[in-house]
Order: structure tokens, then C-alpha cells, then sequence
């Protein structure tokens, strides 16, 4: 898809285990901090000893969603991933000063958000009392809390848009094709605003266990801090992670006209499919390489136009070598001249929710014109030889950023931003 409408960037919200608001994870981003820590923080009843992962990058259990958002009463008929939904969306709309109905038609404005699995610990919570017996019956929120649609039907309640609402659930790609889907939007003309990213919460003991037996998960528990460790040649899987994040998109007119504060511009998407395996990606990263090129000629820019790609890189021991081809293959030897990182190292992998948060700290990475860090990385494999901007953040003067995020199923999202200059 390509006209002459420009799509901005004109508001953020983010949450996530380094931080309840943007400022926050981006502040603890470019100190290369962790935001790992272990499960036994987290479950009431404590993590068993003999369970098989007892680490994650979780939201501070202190937090909790504004009674002006969504009331106390309601709060608790709705699972954890609705409310990171509501408060990022609220952040980002104050952010962008959008006011529904009164900066645009409240049915021209829309919100399309990735989930990747929905209310899980929802699922988890009701089923323990209703097969113990303890309750005769489930809640009649238990259908409403968990669909993965209710965050984006949800916020369109609590905000008052009317405007296109729905969500997307290819899952780890989910937030980047709910991007692509709300920029194509703006680019048809069907909507004047549209909140887009993703939200997830699923760290429970029933998806822990369900990643583990896959051999997905890092067991490293004694440092927590270091487990997720992308492009590392001790890397032994990935650490789950919760939260999300948002942005809010303007066609670049209008945004100028309304006097909008602009981070960033969208110029260019690319999906595409592996057609080749339920959790592996192809072996040479063929799906990859042609969703990195697809976005390139949906934005019309030479593939050495990127300065940094804010890579999928979960820390697993496939996945990252094979990435790490996919890019050299379309970069060719400009590869070894950007600078790639992988944020999962210290956020951990938010799954449906990943590519939202990363496209929020891709974003800030060309505003600040800073790098962020993949920390943990003291032993590169010699399979994965690009610069990921070890361990300390780095200032660059860049114009173009990349954002990847592929999933199970050999679903494939690749967003291309650029640095804003008016």
C-alpha cells in the first residue's frame, strides 16, 4: 500500500517489568537494567519447589488500574491484560492531548490491539474453584474477562470511540500486525486517529508449564538478571514477560494542524509466512527475510537506509542465529554496519504483547537517537556476529529504525519507522 499520506506518531503508553509508565522502562532500557525476577514474588501460594521455571519479568504487584479508568467495583471481572490495555491507552491518549469528540469525531477514531492468548489467568483462577467445588458455578464475567477482543472493546467503552475495534491474535507477532493494520487504516482514509500495540498477561503456572515442556523457557534461576540473554552462546531459552504498550497513530495533516507533539513517522509494514513449521522458523529464515523485504519495498527505502533493528531476539538458541541470518541475507554487508538489540533481554517476552512495546521503545530509540542495549551478552555465539549493542546503551545518528516480531505458526511482522524532522 502506498499514497502520499504521511503516518505519525503522536502518543505512547507502555508497562511492563521494568516500569508502569514510558519514562520509566525508558529510563531503566538505557541503564541496561533487568526487569527478571523470581516467580515466587509473584504466586500467593508460593512457586513449588520442584516447579520448572520460577523466573519472569512481571508488572510490580503493587500496581494497580485507576478507579477513573475503570471503577473497583468492576476491576476484578476483568483479567490483568485489559487493565495494562486501559492504562496504556489512557497514557497514550494524554500523551497525544487527543480528546475523544473533541480533537476528532469520536467515530473516527479506532483501536486495534494484538493479544496473543487472552485472559489465562482468568481461565486459571475459575477453573481451580469450580472443579474444587468451592463455587457451583463460574462468574458470569468469566466469558468477557478472558476474550482477547475485550481489551480493545473495553477501551473503546471507557474512552468513548466508535471508531474501527478489534483485535488481532497471530501470536508473538499480534501487536506488529495490529500496527500494520491500524496504519493501513489512516493510509485508506477510514479513520483520523487509531490506538494500536497489544497487551498480555499470561505468567501463570499453567502456561509456564506448557512453555517448559516445549523447552522454550530459561531455568536459570539463581541470577535471575542474566537469563535472558539474546545472541549469547549460553543462551538457553526465553524468560516469559507481561505488560504492554500503545501508540497512537495520526495521518500527518492532521496532526500538524491540531499542533500534535510528533515522535515518529511509520513508513513502511511487511508480513509474511514461513509455511513451514508450528514453532520453528525455517532454517535459513526464508519467512523472515521476506517479511524484512516486503516492509523495505512497502516503504520504497534501500535496505541501507536502516540504522537499527530492534530485533525479535527472545534468547533462544534457534531462533537468534537464524534471525541473525535472516538479516544478513537482506542487508547484505550493510548488516554488519547497523546496530541491532534486543530489548527481551531485559523486558523479557511479552509474547502477543512484544512488538507494542518494542515498537514504543523503537520509537524513542530515534527520538533520543539512542541505542538500547542487549544486555547479557558476554559470550557471543560465532553464529550470531552483528553488532547488538552489547551490554551498554550507544548514541547513533540514525534516520530509519526496524522492528521484528515473528510467532508461532511462521507468522512474521516487520515495521519501519523514521526519525521525525517535519
Amino acid at each position: 500500500m502506498s499514497n502520499n499520506k504521511r503516518i505519525v506518531i503522536t502518543g505512547l503508553g507502555a508497562i511492563s517489568g521494568l516500569g508502569t509508565n514510558v519514562d520509566q522502562i525508558w529510563s531503566e532500557l538505557i541503564q541496561g537494567r533487568s526487569g527478571v525476577r523470581k516467580l515466587s514474588e509473584r504466586f500467593q501460594d508460593k512457586v513449588p519447589f520442584d516447579f520448572p521455571v520460577n523466573i519472569a519479568s512481571y508488572v510490580d504487584d503493587n500496581y494497580q488500574l485507576s478507579d477513573s479508568i475503570l471503577s473497583e467495583r468492576e476491576q476484578p471481572r476483568f483479567d490483568k491484560f485489559i487493565h495494562y490495555a486501559l492504562q496504556v491507552t489512557h497514557d497514550a491518549l494524554k500523551d497525544a492531548s487527543l480528546e475523544v469528540g473533541t480533537t476528532y469525531d469520536k467515530s473516527r477514531i479506532g483501536c486495534i490491539l494484538g493479544v496473543g492468548m487472552g485472559g489465562f489467568p482468568f481461565i486459571e483462577h475459575e477453573y481451580f474453584k469450580f472443579s474444587r467445588g468451592t463455587r457451583p458455578r463460574t462468574t458470569p464475567f468469566f466469558i468477557p474477562s478472558l476474550i482477547p477482543n475485550m481489551a480493545t472493546g473495553l477501551a473503546s467503552i471507557c474512552f468513548g470511540f466508535t471508531g474501527v475495534n478489534f483485535s488481532v491474535s497471530s501470536a508473538c507477532a499480534s501487536s506488529g500486525h495490529a500496527i500494520e493494520m491500524g496504519y493501513q487504516q489512516l493510509k485508506l482514509g477510514l479513520q483520523d486517529a487509531v490506538i494500536v500495540g497489544g497487551s498480555e498477561a499470561v505468567i501463570t503456572k499453567l502456561t509456564i508449564s506448557g512453555f517448559n515442556s516445549m523447552k522454550a523457557l530459561s531455568k536459570r534461576e539463581v541470577e535471575p538478571n542474566l537469563a535472558s540473554c539474546p545472541f549469547s552462546s549460553d543462551r538457553d531459552g526465553f524468560v516469559m514477560g507481561e505488560g504492554a504498550g500503545v501508540l497512537v497513530l495520526e495521518e500527518y495533516e492532521k496532526a500538524k494542524a491540531r499542533g500534535a507533539k510528533i515522535y515518529a513517522e511509520i513508513v513502511g509494514c511487511g508480513s509474511s509466512s514461513d509455511a513451514f513449521h508450528i514453532t520453528a522458523p525455517h532454517q535459513d529464515g526464508l519467512g523472515a527475510v521476506q517479511c524484512m523485504n516486503n516492509a523495505l519495498e512497502n516503504a520504497n527505502l534501500a535496505a541501507d537506509k536502516i540504522g537499527y533493528i530492534n530485533a525479535h531476539g527472545t534468547s533462544t538458541p534457534i531462533g537468534d542465529a537464524i534471525e541473525t541470518k535472516a538479516i544478513k541475507t537482506v542487508f547484505g554487508s550493510h548488516a554488519h554496519e547497523l546496530s541491532v538489540s534486543s530489548t527481551k533481554s531485559m523486558t523479557g517476552h511479552l509474547l502477543g504483547a512484544a512488538s507494542g512495546l518494542e515498537s514504543v521503545i523503537t520509537v524513542l530509540s530515534l527520538k533520543n537517537q539512542i541505542i538500547p542495549p542487549t544486555i547479557n551478552l558476554k559470550n557471543p555465539d560465532p553464529d550470531c556476529d552483528l553488532d547488538y549493542t552489547p551490554n551498554q546503551a550507544r548514541e547513533k545518528s540514525f534516520d530509519y529504525a526496524l522492528n521484528n516480531a515473528f510467532g508461532f505458526g511462521g507468522t512474521n511482522s516487520s515495521i519501519i519507522f523514521k526519525k521525525y524532522e517535519g
